[in-house]
């Protein structure tokens, strides 16, 4: 996962499936104005909580963005002149919940299942998997609508050889106990996380953890 090489960074194509930058123009109060923003895929993040071993599945992933934000300072127009010594790849290793965007016209629903079984190897069916809440992201930039759902999975679920990601894919499969994922949300720390994560971390030690024994 780590083994990268040759950064560098240019202009966004035109054709990009993933992002549409596009320039928002409005008037408010009389006084006109504009906001850029980019268009992307909602998405959908699932809470996975691994009921015969009493642990959270989450995944981790090496994240570009994450990267440049840690090196964009130093890094030149192109990005050629990273330090890599300075700044390792694992510095922009991220920990996150399963999650995918929605790229297909079919029930979200469905859309998380197939995360959990391509991501982390469960398979689920989707009666399994219940909606949390819907919210948005990027509220800056883009907007855009993601969809919480949390399942309960058993080691009999899961795949052999299955998780990891698809085509391209490299995804990390990690376990938290419920005392390591209390300790993320603690005081001071700081992650490489993004916001849904912690949010679905506290919601799931809030409302669906077993009660910490005495």
């Amino acid at each position: 996962m780590e083994d990268i090489t040759n950064i560098h960074y240019g202009p966004l194509p035109a054709d990009s499936p993933y992002v549409k930058p596009f320039r928002f123009y409005y008037t408010q109060n009389g006084k006109q104005k504009n906001w850029d923003l980019l268009k992307v895929h909602d998405s959908v993040s699932i809470v996975i909580f691994n009921v015969t071993r009493q642990k959270l599945v989450f995944v981790k992933q090496f994240r570009p963005a994450v990267y440049h934000g840690l090196v964009s300072a130093e890094a030149g127009e192109d990005g050629r002149s990273i330090d890599m010594k300075k700044f390792p790849p694992s510095l922009a290793v991220t920990l996150e919940l399963c999650a995918g965007i929605v790229d297909k016209p079919i029930p979200w629903v469905d859309i998380a299942r197939e995360e959990v079984l391509e991501e982390c190897g469960y398979d689920v069916p989707s009666e399994r998997i219940e909606e949390i809440m819907s919210y948005r992201s990027g509220v800056g930039t883009s907007g855009s609508l993601q969809t919480l759902f949390y399942v309960e999975v058993k080691d009999e679920d899961k795949v052999p050889a299955a998780g990891g990601g698809v085509d391209d894919e490299l995804i990390e499969v990690v376990e938290y106990s419920l005392e390591e994922a209390r300790k993320l949300t603690a005081k001071g720390n700081v992650l490489t996380s993004p916001p849904s994560f912690l949010f679905g971390v506290l919601w799931f030690l809030t409302n669906r953890a077993p009660p910490v024994k005495a």
